[in-house]
């Protein structure tokens, strides 16, 4: 069997194909950290009432569950007891929101600090906050021309960004799913039960977004990734709600086209596939080419789910500075803002797009 951090499966995971073609320019990606900020939007209000506070933090060049530690200590709880919905770049300014119990006795929480972060917020809320709870991500991304023209690169960008709006991106997980140069998929041969919680999930989580990435792969080197198929499950933008495509009309090819709705790939697990005809040929052959990875997800009692293909950029702006642009936009949940950036730039000598 070939090693799980084979050159196929690195090339998957941190290389795969462009739908729009190749970047337009070069760019610094940040050169600074609040060159990167992303917020959250939870898509509901805090409740007002509760045994919990919602808590607004600001952090800077700090992981999430390093944080989360933090607000424990200061609140008196176990780490256990803090929720937030998801991982954010530590290099990067991220205004995130996290939940902690409320404490027995009276305690401010709304200026509370430490190394990296700051509480802006505090609300009471019903409960804690669980894990993908939150509507979608803003962005606002900083590219610093290569040539110190930042009116140069918008032009550049303009034809691109346009293509991008009307068509979307493909949804592929970013290189920070897998670890540095795929360090997460280097081990991810090892008996994940054996390794620590959150270790553990880090390899699954690679395992899977990989099988992934190499579908998605193939079907935008065929050109499938933004049409449906006969066989196909198609799912509703923005939403987890899936249903099947056995045959394609012209109202359905009319709604994929106006992106409200896309063609989706395999998240590996337990159970059959749902698709039929040559989409399921294609996702059990990519499963054959994967099937560590896919022994792996399997062998953990993950089950079989589904994630689009395509991913709506929503809001994209880009707003001209005199050195660089500033790139706004809008992704849902679980998207990687690194699968709008690769379809844009390419990094600059010495730069990083992760």
């Amino acid at each position: 069997m070939r090693s799980a951090a084979s050159g196929a499966v690195l090339a998957a995971a941190l290389a795969p194909p462009h739908a729009h073609g190749a970047p337009v320019a070069e760019a610094v990606l940040r050169a600074r950290l609040e060159d990167f900020v992303v917020e959250e939007d939870l898509g509901f209000a805090p409740a007002g009432t509760g045994q919990h506070l919602l808590l607004k933090v600001r952090k800077t060049d700090a992981n999430t569950p390093w944080v989360a530690r933090e607000l424990a200590r200061i609140a008196g709880c176990r780490p256990h007891d803090v929720g937030y919905a998801g991982l954010k770049d530590r290099r990067a300014v991220a205004l995130q929101w996290f939940s902690v119990p409320r404490p027995p006795l009276p305690l401010d929480l709304s200026a509370a600090r430490g190394t990296g972060f700051e509480v802006l917020e505090a609300h009471a809320h019903t409960r804690k906050l669980p894990r993908g709870a939150l509507a979608a991500n803003r962005f606002a991304v900083r590219l610093r021309a290569s040539d110190s023209d930042g009116g140069g690169l918008a032009a550049r960008l303009a034809p691109r960004l346009a293509s991008l709006a009307a068509r979307g991106v493909p949804n592929y997980f970013g290189p920070q799913r897998f670890g540095r140069e795929g360090a997460n998929l280097a081990r991810s041969a090892q008996d994940p039960l054996r390794l620590p919680p959150q270790e553990r999930g880090f390899k699954l989580s690679a395992a899977r977004s990989v099988v992934f990435n190499a579908l998605l792969a193939a079907r935008v080197a065929d050109g499938s990734w933004e049409r449906l198929a006969p066989g196909d499950l198609a799912g509703l933008d923005g939403r987890g709600s899936f249903f099947s495509v056995q045959t394609l009309d012209e109202t359905l090819a009319a709604r994929c086209a106006r992106l409200e709705i896309h063609p989706t790939g395999p998240l590996w697990g337990v159970g059959e596939l749902p698709t039929r005809a040559g989409v399921l040929e294609l996702e059990r052959r990519i499963g054959a080419e994967f099937a560590a990875e896919c022994a792996l997800c399997a062998a953990a009692g993950m089950a079989q789910e589904r994630r689009s293909l395509r991913l709506r950029v929503a809001g994209l702006a880009c707003e001209p500075e005199a050195e660089a642009v500033v790139l706004r936009f809008r992704l849902a949940r679980g998207s990687f803002a690194t699968a709008v950036l690769r379809e844009l730039v390419g990094a600059a000598a010495g730069e990083s797009a992760d």
